[in-house]
């Protein structure tokens, strides 16, 4: 495994608690360029922060991230190798949670003391998240700058007819500041062989409430965000395998998790999708990560599907594509929307989050057997299968497709949803309304776990009804999406019902779902391993061979590692073990490649071959991407082929280990009540031998009834 330490967007650092994020240069500096800044629930309340001392900008030399919500930079402001000694520092620590408490210390090796002056030259722009990252305004007001003494305070204020944003800069622990009207400045008397510290305190008002900026702790702060990240750290589960880089990129992986909670209300522990620039409230994105992490715990999805369930539409809105029962595609809190600019208050263009609920609501049973969350939630389910029969099928054909009402809304919303990830064999963009053949297996899958989820909460009747459709839809859909001559699904349905014959990954879906009859699963997990398909790196999202194929684009030729782990899963459904053997080794070998076994949001198409010893990443990838986290979570349950019955006290296992993971072992794992670890050994025969320790669980060895049907055909 060549291990290499390629970072994304390596030009900027950044730390974040719940809605607030910190984007600086690798300096620890915020100098006035996009997308730097601090940003408060998408909106930049601080684009410029220069620190000098007596004029002069210290030289950083040292600047990291430390921990989630924190980052700690120093830098040189005497000279060092001289006698007597001059040397002093400067030591800029950071804070991040509902405000910023920047904290700066000057450390002195002098023999006398100093006087000095900080100088602080701030600015505040609103800029929404969304703009800071393209780098193109949309939207501005006047900012008005005022400065009260008397609290040691600068205030900024945003002047828009429909929107009430300030921010508050204050100076505290150092003598009287003074503000120039364009820079405020602290004189400091520094001891001899000692140190003086003064506090900058940077709190929004949002709506006429002030954030307070959090204590100067490298302990998580006492807030919603804070107490999330506390408890994920408390119960996630650890990895030990002899195969360092393995778990190494778990440890990675369950670390961005914990990283990532937005601490909302009522499910504080839901996770954004990723950072800098998905700090909001995701549908899909949120539950799919929530799924994928179970093995590592089960908080998370509980809390991802209380939060959804806040969001189910109520009414016929173009505007947001919103609908009865249709769950939200995304929410968020900057300007662009909170004056309409964008529909994104809370938008709910996705045909994805709402079958994705159902599916995840009985997932979320079997591996805890939390009847009571479940049966808070039914209402909402009932809600969403409404929808999915009502609404979702357009032309009653049986099959979802869907189509963009909102003139500001996303194209395409199926899982793939950039504006030209749906093109024909010729490369052109597919007339709507669509029917991506995901959507059919999410549909299906929903069908099956919602029955579960109603019938263990007593309504048997309607669980039945739920089965028949399911069994419905798997039958007329093999027919309609199968292309004999690629050995693979089609891409979609068109609005004119012919199929858009491109070569792409959603069969991995299709098979996770279980909708691939068995005797063309070997057939579709050799095309999908395919060289045209299989870069070595992942499995991209549209054949290499494709005209309209770009390794760099987001959906047609790029690699997700997200789609990995959902993959992966797929495989082991249907026993297809020697494809997920490469598919996972491709997928730690990335992660080998990225700075601290990360994974970005998207890396690309290439091969990986000679030419090109590194893939690369999608420009302005997310980096930690929750989803490319929680995707080896996935891959290691794939791997163990685990499948819970926490009702029974039980855990299926089918576990599969390659020869260069000789061992994994599992400790914290949850099902139901029971915490556990899992010892999982890989023999030279290739078989292996499963252990347990701790509470009580009965371990099944077994193999899925597909993997049986399917190898009939191999």
């Amino acid at each position: 495994m060549r291990v290499s330490d390629s970072r994304v967007r390596p030009d900027l650092l950044y730390v974040a608690s719940g809605w607030n994020v910190l984007v600086t240069d690798v300096h620890g500096r915020i100098a006035g360029r996009d997308p730097q800044g601090f940003f408060a629930e998408n909106t930049r309340v601080l684009s410029l922060e220069r620190i000098l001392v007596d004029g002069q900008e210290p030289t950083a030399f040292t600047t990291a991230s430390v921990g989630a919500h924190t980052q700690l930079s120093y830098a040189e402001i005497g000279e060092r190798e001289v006698l007597p000694p001059q040397a002093r520092y400067l030591v800029v620590e950071r804070f991040v949670g509902e405000g910023l408490l920047t904290r700066l210390t000057v450390l002195s090796y002098a023999a006398e003391p100093a006087r000095l002056t900080v100088g602080l030259e701030v600015a505040a722009d609103f800029a929404d998240s969304d703009e800071a990252e393209r780098g193109r305004r949309q939207q501005q007001g006047e900012v008005t700058a005022d400065w009260d003494g008397s609290r040691q305070e600068l205030r900024f204020d945003y002047h828009h007819s429909a929107l009430s944003r300030a921010v508050a800069i204050a100076v505290r622990g150092a003598g009287p500041a003074r503000w120039d009207g364009r820079i405020i400045e602290i004189d400091l008397t520094v001891p001899a062989r000692g140190s003086s510290t003064l506090d900058i305190l940077v709190e929004p008002i949002v709506d006429g409430v002030r954030r307070l900026a959090p204590p100067a702790s490298y302990a998580e702060p006492d807030d919603a965000a804070g107490r999330a990240r506390a408890r994920l750290r408390a119960e996630m589960t650890r990895l030990h395998s002899t195969n360092v880089g393995v778990a190494a990129t778990w440890r990675t992986a369950v670390a961005d998790l914990v990283r990532l909670p937005l601490g909302e209300e009522p499910g504080p522990t839901a996770p954004m999708a990723g950072l800098p620039i998905y700090q909001q409230v995701f549908g899909r994105d949120t539950l799919t990560i929530a799924w994928q992490s179970l093995l590592a715990g089960p908080t998370m999805l509980r809390d991802s599907l209380l939060l959804g369930a806040e969001y189910v539409g109520q009414r016929i809105d173009d505007w947001r594509d919103e609908e009865p029962g249709k769950l939200l595609h995304q929410a968020r809190r900057g300007p662009l929307s909170a004056l309409g600019i964008d529909p994104f208050t809370a938008y709910y263009g996705d045909w994805a989050t709402p079958p994705d609920f159902l599916v995840f609501l009985g997932q979320y049973l079997l591996w805890t057997g939390d009847l009571a969350t479940v049966r808070r939630l039914v209402p909402v389910a009932r809600l969403v299968a409404s929808w999915l029969e009502r609404y979702a099928d357009l032309d009653r054909d049986g099959f979802l497709e869907y189509h963009c009402r909102s003139r500001a809304g996303v194209k395409n919303q199926g899982w793939k949803d950039s504006d030209t990830a749906i093109v024909d064999e010729a490369g052109r963009i597919a007339p709507e309304p669509v029917a991506p053949s995901e959507l059919q297996a999410y549909h299906y899958a929903a069908l099956r776990h919602g029955a579960l989820a109603f019938a263990a909460t007593g309504d048997r009747a309607y669980a039945a009804e739920l089965v028949a459709r399911a069994a419905r839809l798997r039958r007329r859909f093999h027919p309609a999406y199968w292309m004999p001559d690629q050995n693979c699904y089609a891409l979609a349905l068109d609005g004119r019902k012919r199929q858009v014959r491109s070569v792409n990954s959603n069969d991995g879906h299709l098979m996770a779902a279980g909708i691939v009859p068995p005797r063309v699963a070997w057939t579709v997990a050799r095309r999908l391993l395919a060289p045209d398909m299989f870069s070595g790196w992942g499995i991209r999202t549209l054949s290499a061979d494709h005209p309209a194929y770009n390794p760099f684009s987001y959906h047609r030729g790029s690699v997700w590692p997200v789609e990995a782990g959902t993959i992966a899963v797929g495989l082991a459904r249907y026993g297809c073990w020697p494809q997920v053997h490469r598919l996972a080794e491709a997928t730690f070998a990335a992660a080998a490649l990225f700075e601290g076994y990360r994974l970005p949001e998207v890396i690309s198409g290439l091969p990986r071959d000679g030419r090109y010893p590194h893939p690369g990443a999608y420009p302005n990838a997310c980096s930690p991407q929750g989803w490319s986290a929680s995707a080896i979570v996935a891959i290691v349950q794939a791997l163990l082929g685990l499948r819970p019955a926490a009702p029974i006290r039980t855990i299926v296992v089918d576990p599969h280990l390659p020869d260069w993971l000789p061992d994994l072992t599992l400790e914290g794992v949850q099902i139901g009540r029971a915490v556990f670890d899992l010892d999982v050994r890989r023999r030279r025969d290739g078989r292996t031998v499963v252990r347990t320790r701790g509470d009580r669980i009965a371990v099944l060895r077994q193999p899925t009834l597909q993997s049986r049907l399917a190898a009939r055909y191999r």
